[in-house]
């Protein structure tokens, strides 16, 4: 009698997890339009800095409301500024820069390539085998990513060459802060870690793009107030605590291939959002990248 309740629990936890789980990939998915829609009305790195570090503060009144020790011990800082250049600083400057050449469904697919980056760094640097499984996964990768160039003809894709160089530095340098983590962990409760990473790491972001002009208030219409919000608020306030939170009552195998509804997401709701193409190419791109996801996360 004593294991029923105990599998009862298991499996509360386990549905509450896929739960947040789709809350966070909804919400992610989602912010991908809602960048690019934002980036028309202010510069791309204070769009993205300026969202950062009023959520991070927010995350901070979260964990202390929470009764969460919000010290970060001497001996993690340095580990702490390099996941945040990398998961943060790096990935928010070059996607934001991204999305000024390229539509944001495209660039979501590129960006979500991650696992797949990887899969290749992780064999050289922590010593995990290239598999058959992973090997295949690279190659579907970079099919994913030829075939999005041409989908819209070679002029086209020319003109995307920025966009896709810096979508895919995003995708790798996030890959190398991912390896990072595993090999050197940040052990701060999921509150605190997150509010730190991601103020620490939009401080640069924001500088950056204030040493090149202060945006005006008076230039954003109130789509644009409301997307800045949705950035805040949702992107990375409830996302973050939904994905932490998830982490905790999921494999970690099961939360990464549960975030490969992201880019999905976002190419469906760029194409309806601000009528991007969505045709043969970017759909076989789409497959083409998730399928070899779910070949780096299972290989």
């Amino acid at each position: 009698m004593s294991d029923t309740p105990s599998a009862a629990a298991r499996s509360r936890v386990a549905t509450s997890g896929l739960v947040l789980l789709a809350v966070t990939s909804l919400a992610w998915g989602l912010s991908w339009p809602v960048s690019k829609y934002i980036i028309s009305e202010w510069p791309p790195l204070p769009a993205r800095g300026v969202p950062g570090l009023i959520g991070s503060l927010l995350l901070f009144a979260y964990a202390r409301a929470r009764g969460d020790d919000l010290r970060v011990p001497a001996a993690l800082w340095p580990r702490l500024l390099v996941s945040a250049f990398f998961n943060v600083t790096l990935w928010m400057v070059v996607m934001g820069l991204a999305l000024l050449w390229m539509p944001a469904g495209e660039t979501a697919v590129i960006g979500y390539s991650m696992p797949v980056w990887t899969a290749l760094l992780a064999w050289p640097l922590l010593g995990e085998r290239l598999t058959v499984k992973r090997t295949l996964a690279l190659v579907l990768g970079f099919g994913g990513i030829a075939a999005l160039m041409g989908a819209d003809g070679f002029a086209a894709s020319t003109a995307k060459l920025p966009g896709v160089a810096l979508a895919l530095t995003g995708a790798v340098g996030f890959a190398l802060g991912t390896i990072f983590l595993k090999r050197f962990p940040i052990a701060l409760p999921g509150a605190t870690s997150a509010a730190w990473q991601i103020g620490v790491g939009c401080i640069p972001v924001t500088a950056i793009g204030f040493a090149f002009g202060v945006p005006h208030l008076d230039a954003l219409s109130a789509y644009g107030w409301a997307c800045l919000a949705y950035l805040t608020l949702i992107q990375f306030c409830l996302a973050y605590l939904c994905w932490f939170a998830a982490l905790q009552r999921l494999p970690a195998s099961v939360a990464a291939i549960g975030t490969m509804a992201v880019p999905v997401i976002g190419v469906v709701a760029a194409a309806i959002a601000l009528r991007e193409p969505l045709g043969l190419g970017q759909i076989a791109a789409l497959v083409m990248v998730l399928a070899g996801v779910t070949l780096a996360t299972r290989g």
